[in-house]
């Protein structure tokens, strides 16, 4: 057990900062965003003695948060996902400047100011690499409504960035 718990602790501190700025790019908020690293750590402890290492491991717990972020998305209510959309672009920025050095703040304000749909599959196709079918069913939603989205995203961020 000591051994496993220390082999996560290692995982933690190589990870946690990856981790945390897939998970602020959802949420948006610090809280939020705790909340899924937190989640997506749990399960990433519960779940390590299963990793099989087919994939990296850096891989494996990147699907863990996606995971963890989605899900948390999904058990929001509609009226909490209202008030979400008067979050604060200026804290948030500041925020991804902290978790994210090199990422490009104005981009990012525009992603965040995106509405939840489309937000969550740009950051899932451009930021974090997912083919439009794979999206599609980590989301539960068809292929073509992803592309719909992204197509919309890309008109409001060209809009955002203009």
């Amino acid at each position: 057990m000591h051994d496993r718990r220390g082999e996560f602790e290692a995982i933690y501190r190589e990870h946690h900062r990856r981790v945390y700025a897939i998970a602020l790019r959802f949420a948006r908020d610090r809280e939020g965003a705790e909340e899924i690293v937190q989640d997506a750590f749990v399960r990433a402890w519960r779940s390590l003695p299963s990793f099989n290492g087919n994939s990296r491991l850096s891989t494996w717990l990147h699907s863990v948060v996606v995971n963890a972020a989605l899900d948390r998305m999904r058990r929001r209510s509609r009226a909490e996902a209202r008030l979400d959309r008067e979050v604060d672009l200026d804290r948030y920025a500041d925020e991804i400047g902290r978790a994210m050095p090199a990422a490009d703040v104005d981009l990012e304000r525009a992603v965040a100011a995106l509405p939840e749909g489309a937000r969550e599959v740009v950051i899932l196709h451009y930021f974090e690499g997912y083919p439009c079918a794979e999206i599609a069913e980590r989301m539960g939603i068809v292929e073509g409504t992803v592309k719909s989205q992204l197509h919309r995203a890309r008109q409001l961020l060209k809009e955002a960035l203009a």
